[in-house]
């Protein structure tokens, strides 16, 4: 059985500043790499080896986790794990530092080439991952959720199988309608609702109802990056407008010259204002006055920490000027892939003419539509919603918390009211691309507010997104006390 090498001192040789966990990876990686594990060789237990080091067992799980999923070590059942042979290609790799032929300018060695994009779909291996929309999953239903499945998914509802209505599944959208009313004050019908997998497909669609009529969108700047890029995709000018102290701001909204506006007024994305209720009558007598629309997105509408829930821009008036977009990711779970509009009735029409006219099909699951209908029907959802509130204010007030008491003054927290992640301010003459790197090199995953402005400004500050939704609730705390650790040397 083959033990780490050890160190004079008799502990394990863990070198570098990063944390137990990927030292303990990296040490196997470079050994089996370097042929000093070979094939069919066993490595200790989980218990054994975290006895040796001292440590609890999580970081070296966490490791061999990691070393079978990148196909280095393989666990047998009953028996353990074991290295695995590896492919040629690895024998070529660079086992020391860098290459001492490559001649690297010292300011590039110093700036890290570290992507400032927070990858959704790439969530890394850190022990202390504040991804910015992750969900909690400790309180889903899946017992309920597998009945309700299972209860369609037989040969009697083979039909279920085949194309939809590309509108929607009638029951969800009257479940939907129902809900919106009675929770986020929205007046809508089900004929006015329209369902999709996915956001993107939603303003596509909407984008080429609205096409010829319009050719001008304005933007929340910063904002969510989805609209602004799937409405330039289809030849839309995408005019980015500054945000005030109250959210979008409608003097320079009215000098962009546009006739559509995006706005998340519930929660702003990524900055967390809520917009007062002065400044959503002045948007929608804007809307009224151009002839246009507002696209609500009601992000963080159902999770909000303080106060009173906010009601949805859409229903605060009788109006037509508003098309409001929404979906289950966030309360529920992104996989479900259930999205929807809720058109003016006017525009109605304009949705068939192009089903019409492209043909185009259902997009979201039958089998999923059907099954969160009945989940709705069976007032699962409002019930779930309630838990997953309280779960995530716990965790909203432990993040805050924590970042107070380890930051200090030297830093700021903000956009804490609402939705699934906060806002980290700090002062560092470091660039964003370096202190997200030693963030990492801490085991921290922590996103750049930078990448959702398009031209980010120059600040005193530099701003950083934290979300509490997916990471649990005991490492938080350590996870904020690393991030600070990695930081504190350079923050001003």
């Amino acid at each position: 059985m083959y033990i780490l090498p050890l160190q004079n001192d008799g502990k394990a040789e863990l070198a570098g500043r990063s944390y137990r966990y990927v030292e303990i990876y990296e040490s196997f990686k470079r050994d089996i790499i370097a042929g000093s594990l070979q094939e069919e060789q066993r490595l200790p237990s989980i218990r054994k080896l975290a006895e040796f080091l001292g440590i609890s067992t999580t970081p070296v799980e966490l490791a061999y986790q990691q070393l079978i999923a990148e196909g280095f070590i393989e666990s047998r059942p009953k028996r353990g794990y074991y290295v695995v042979k590896l492919p040629e290609p690895y024998k070529a790799l660079e086992l020391g530092g860098p290459n001492p032929k490559r001649k690297i300018p010292p300011e590039t060695a110093a700036m890290p080439q570290t992507k400032l994009a927070p990858d959704a779909g790439n969530a890394g291996f850190l022990l202390y991952d504040f991804h910015l929309s992750k969900n909690d999953f400790s309180l889903f239903p899946f017992a309920v959720w597998k009945r309700l499945h299972n209860q369609l998914f037989r040969p009697e509802s083979a039909n279920l199988l085949f194309y939809g209505d590309a509108q929607g599944d009638p029951g969800l959208r009257r479940e939907i309608a129902g809900y919106l009313s009675r929770f986020r004050g929205v007046h809508a019908t089900p004929d006015r609702i329209v369902i999709g997998a996915e956001q993107h497909l939603l303003l596509l669609l909407l984008g080429q109802m609205m096409k010829g009529e319009f050719n001008a969108v304005a933007v929340e700047e910063p904002g969510y990056r989805i609209v602004p890029a799937t409405l330039d995709a289809l030849g839309f000018t995408v005019h980015p407008v500054p945000l005030d102290e109250h959210g979008l701001c409608p003097d320079l909204l009215r000098a962009s010259g546009a006739r559509i506006a995006s706005v998340s007024p519930s929660h702003q994305f990524p900055t967390g204002l809520i917009m007062p209720l002065t400044r959503r009558l002045e948007l929608l007598e804007w809307a009224k006055t151009v002839d246009g629309y507002l696209i609500e997105d009601d992000y963080g509408g159902e999770f909000r920490y303080q106060g009173k829930p906010v009601p949805a821009l859409q229903g605060l008036v009788p109006n037509d000027r508003v098309i409001y977009l929404g979906g289950f990711s966030q309360v529920l779970a992104p996989d479900i892939c259930i999205h929807y509009l809720v058109l003016p009735e006017h525009l109605v029409p304009r949705f068939h003419a192009l089903r019409r006219h492209t043909l185009f099909e259902a997009s979201a699951s039958g089998i999923h539509q059907r099954t969160l209908q009945r989940f709705m029907q069976e007032g699962h959802f409002e019930r779930h919603i309630r838990r997953m509130r309280n779960l995530y204010r716990k965790k909203n007030r432990q993040l805050v918390a924590s970042l107070t008491f380890h930051f200090g003054k030297r830093a700021a927290v903000s956009g804490d009211s609402a939705g699934l992640h906060v806002i980290l301010s700090v002062k560092s003459r470091l660039p964003e691309a370096r202190l997200l790197q030693l963030a990492e090199q801490a085991g921290v995953r922590v996103a750049s507010a930078a990448f959702f402005w398009n031209a980010p400004p120059e600040m005193e500050r530099k701003s950083f997104m934290l979300g509490f939704g997916g990471i649990a609730s005991e490492r938080i705390d350590e996870g904020v006390a690393r991030l600070h650790q990695a930081w504190l040397p350079y923050l001003q």
